[in-house]
């Protein structure tokens, strides 16, 4: 299981920052509250699970995410579930309210939503829920090997989403 100490170590390679909190950040309104932005501006980090297999999601704090939209973003079919906090540890090596797209296991396939583009830097988690990693969408895409996906609306829509805080 990744530490902060080595999310720290592995961003220091590319130049990136973490930001440590003596207050906690594993919420979106928190972890805004902290740092000093918008909710929007927080990069949350969400594990779902498409039928068996994992898929994180990097989407802004204000979004939901749409299930049809990410199962057709990965190519998979299935019931598209958030996990409970055992399954989020096994898959990611995080605790919930810490999980990060940094270090995650080469088996979780990893989705940037388009609706970070809104802003020139967005603020991820570094592993624990004390923590903020200043980074822009670019950067996120080239350091997590993610794929970048339109999964989200805009959260006044009423589909059924899914929304993890």
């Amino acid at each position: 299981m990744p530490t902060i100490l080595d999310v720290k170590a592995f961003l220091a390679q590319h130049g990136i920052e973490v930001w440590e909190f003596d207050q906690p950040t594993p919420t979106s309104e928190a972890a805004a509250k902290a740092v000093g932005c918008t909710v929007a501006e927080i990069a949350k980090t969400i594990l779902f699970l498409v039928g068996d297999q994992p898929v994180v999601v990097v989407t802004c704090g204000d979004r939901r995410i749409k299930g049809s939209r990410l199962k057709q973003a990965v190519g998979l079919k299935g019931k598209v579930r958030l996990p409970g906090e055992d399954e989020v540890v096994r898959h990611t090596g995080y605790a919930p309210g810490g999980v990060c797209p940094f270090l995650l296991p080469s088996s979780v396939t990893v989705l940037i939503d388009t609706s970070m583009r809104r802003f020139p830097r967005v603020y991820a988690a570094a592993g624990n829920d004390h923590s903020a990693v200043p980074i822009t969408v670019d950067h996120l895409l080239t350091i997590t090997g993610g794929m970048e996906a339109a999964v989200s609306d805009a959260p006044e829509d009423n589909d059924k989403d899914f929304r993890k805080h």
